[in-house]
């Protein structure tokens, strides 16, 4: 088992910037990937960067492209999600998440963060 604790988020005005933090512990030599992801209400959740833990790789959403960055420390087992230029519509309950080897995708999730942009 993975285990994924979040921290960052709040409450802030568009254009401003956050940044949200995820450590991850436990079974963490099973991780291949860790990501953020997102969830407004009535929507899916869905991918917004990822940090390959074999490679130091990332990958970024074309909706945030630009405005967000994704950082991985393998040492410390952690991701970091940097924020900026926020807007409304990154209004979500923000999700870390583990991708382990052998599963088929991200199932390990971190408790859930809210960030919360307003006009």
């Amino acid at each position: 088992q993975v285990q994924l604790v979040q921290s960052g988020g709040g409450l802030v005005q568009a254009g401003a910037s956050l940044r949200l933090s995820c450590v991850a512990s436990g079974r963490i030599f099973t991780v291949y990937k860790m990501a953020w992801f997102r969830q407004a209400p009535g929507n899916e959740r869905e991918f917004v960067a990822d940090f390959d833990r074999t490679n130091g790789h990332t990958t970024i959403a074309d909706a945030v492209k630009g405005r967000f960055t994704i950082t991985g420390d393998n040492a410390k087992n952690t991701i970091d999600l940097q924020m900026n230029l926020l807007q409304p519509e990154d209004t979500a309950v923000y999700y870390c998440g583990a991708y382990v080897y052998g599963r088929p995708y991200y199932d390990n999730w971190g408790q859930g963060t809210q960030v919360t942009v307003s006009s």
